[in-house]
């Protein structure tokens, strides 16, 4: 689906964001992309989606260079940005105007969506709350059937009974044949939904590991004390939240935001663990 080899990528001729980013994505997985501010998180989507160009280096996207901006790509590219500028029109002039570019679009799909996320039909767009067009982006974005769906902050300004129902309608969404990335700084919003891991940090990927192998290499735990086989604590109220070595094989749950905590603050520790 894609592949990433040697980009490099700055803003600044004098200052890369990305040196020699090297990285494969496959169908059927929904990555969670995670960041500190400032690592490159929404940039690395928009060279994806062709927004932006790298300096050198080459991406491939379903066996095209998005920088080209080809129809036969970007038809099946669906980019729903984290800032949203929808027009003074109701929902069926938006259909008109913008689900013929893409030729899978499911109406069928889309109604049902709107109707899952409780959007008043017949609003004007510009109307509506940050929420409510947050959600109808979400919609339209998943009943154009891309094949690669590119979300950059999604749950900002979903309060949570809706961000309980886009996780279960992502979770739904996903087929074999479809590469889903969700951007985002709030890690919690991603818990029990993402596949695999990716995470930037000093201009380049620092993790990429699906759950299962961080759940089989690592274990998440309480614990009174910390010792020697601890590569990361925060405190807790009853001891400390802990990540460490899976030595004896034991099943825990990955704790994302402790996780994104740990490989801040100790990437060389991590490094044996993950190639």
């Amino acid at each position: 689906m894609i592949k990433i080899d040697n980009l490099n990528f700055g803003y600044s001729k004098h200052k890369l964001l990305f040196k020699n980013m090297s990285m494969q994505l496959s169908n059927g997985h929904i990555y969670g992309l995670l960041g500190k501010n400032g690592a490159g998180k929404s940039t690395l989507l928009k060279n994806l989606a062709g927004l932006v160009y790298a300096q050198s280096g080459t991406l491939d996207v379903m066996g095209f260079n998005p920088a080209k901006r080809q129809p036969q790509l970007l038809e099946q590219i669906c980019f729903i940005p984290e800032e949203l500028y929808l027009p003074s029109v109701k929902i069926d002039a938006y259909l008109k105007a913008n689900a013929p570019f893409y030729k899978n679009f499911n109406h069928e799909y889309f109604d049902s969506l709107i109707k899952e996320f409780d959007i008043p039909a017949g609003n004007k767009l510009i109307n509506m709350s940050y929420g409510q067009k947050k959600k109808f982006i979400i919609a339209f974005g998943l009943a154009t059937e891309a094949k690669l769906i590119i979300m950059d902050e999604p749950t900002n300004g979903l309060d949570i009974p809706s961000k309980a129902q886009f996780r279960k309608i992502m979770a739904s969404a996903l087929t074999e044949d479809k590469c889903i990335i969700i951007s985002t700084h709030q890690v919690r919003d991603l818990d029990n939904l993402i596949d695999t891991v990716i995470m930037l940090d000093d201009n380049d990927v620092a993790l990429k590991a699906s759950v299962q192998e961080i759940t089989e290499k690592l274990t998440f735990k309480k614990i009174k004390e910390v010792d020697e086989s601890i590569i990361y604590a925060e405190p807790s109220l009853s001891g400390f939240n802990a990540v460490m070595p899976n030595y004896h094989n034991e099943e825990s749950r990955l704790d994302m935001e402790l996780l994104f905590n740990a490989i801040l603050a100790e990437k060389t520790k991590f490094k044996p663990l993950f190639n």
